[in-house]
């Protein structure tokens, strides 16, 4: 049997409840806490067959971040779509999507192809 591993996000909110902070680690190789300005935490519900997400975002990242991290999530998305599926021309429809996004709020221009790039993930 493989050990469980632990991945703990903590997440620090001033008084009206808007996080300020957001502290995560996991187990492993390299397991010092790093803070991160937003996250988006998405788990299927095998019980109620539906979508249970935690999107979240520190007062102090900037639009132009979160407008980065929207579409860097977005292409991450297409990456993860594709190897759960196999389903190549949808990935590279989203794919597509997102570039066509990432021009339109200027996280990249015409010429730019390669500034939305890929969260660093690691294949399942």
């Amino acid at each position: 049997m493989m050990p469980d591993n632990i991945i703990k996000i903590t997440v620090s909110t001033d008084e009206n409840h808007v996080p300020t902070d957001i502290v995560w680690s996991a187990e492993g190789e390299d397991s010092e806490e790093r803070t991160s300005k937003a996250m988006s935490l998405a788990m299927w519900d095998d019980k109620d067959g539906r979508l249970m997400n935690m999107d979240l975002w520190t007062k102090n990242m900037s639009v132009e971040e979160m407008r980065h991290f929207v579409c860097q999530t977005m292409m991450t998305l297409a990456d993860t779509f594709e190897r759960s599926t196999s389903d190549k021309p949808h990935a590279e429809a989203l794919r597509g999507f997102t570039r066509e996004l990432a021009k339109r709020i200027g996280v990249m221009k015409d010429d730019d192809s390669d500034k939305v790039k890929k969260a660093d993930s690691s294949p399942q």
